[in-house]
């Protein structure tokens, strides 16, 4: 089954708006024929393992037990779980399952995967697996001169769904 790598916060609530929005995606994502590999807990990707589950997808966890002792295991809605020992192996991990990878509104942990996602994406001159980001993103990365237009283009904005199902259907 081909995987789509997804980014999110932890700390949303099902009565967040964007955790509503991201349960649609999963529907979406499962709609399209694709899996999802993400962090295996709550929140964000608690949101997107339900959506994907409630149209019968496949739900792969990564999950760092050492890093969040206080998590109790995964989500409920994981299928398969790969326990990984450091933060810089499940990110390996979630970057060598997914097909492709989107990232959504998160605090330091999902900026840290979105990076290095998007780096290797830059290493490979844009060849390297597509990234989809949430335009929250956009708007941080944006206002700083730093960032190359042709760098920022790499990025594709997944504002709704109909640019998710764009860029499912061009993977």
């Amino acid at each position: 089954m081909r995987l789509i790598a997804a980014f999110a916060s932890s700390r949303l609530l099902p009565e967040d708006p964007l955790y509503r929005k991201l349960y649609r995606y999963g529907e979406v994502l499962a709609e399209e024929g694709f899996g999802l590999a993400c962090g295996g807990y709550q929140g964000g990707m608690e949101a997107l393992a339900r959506g994907v589950k409630a149209k019968g997808g496949l739900v792969v966890g990564v999950t760092a037990p050492a890093l969040f002792p206080e998590r109790k295991g995964p989500s409920a809605y994981v299928d398969l779980e790969f326990p990984a020992a450091t933060l810089p192996q499940r990110i390996a991990r979630l970057l060598d399952l997914g097909q492709g990878y989107l990232a959504f509104p998160g605090g330091v942990g999902t900026l840290a995967e979105l990076t290095l996602a998007w780096n290797l994406l830059y290493l490979r001159r844009g060849l390297g697996r597509p990234l989809g980001v949430d335009p929250y993103w956009l708007s941080l990365l944006r206002p700083h001169g730093e960032i190359a237009p042709e760098d920022l283009a790499l990025l594709r904005p997944i504002g709704d769904e109909n640019d998710l199902r764009a860029f499912l259907r061009s993977l």
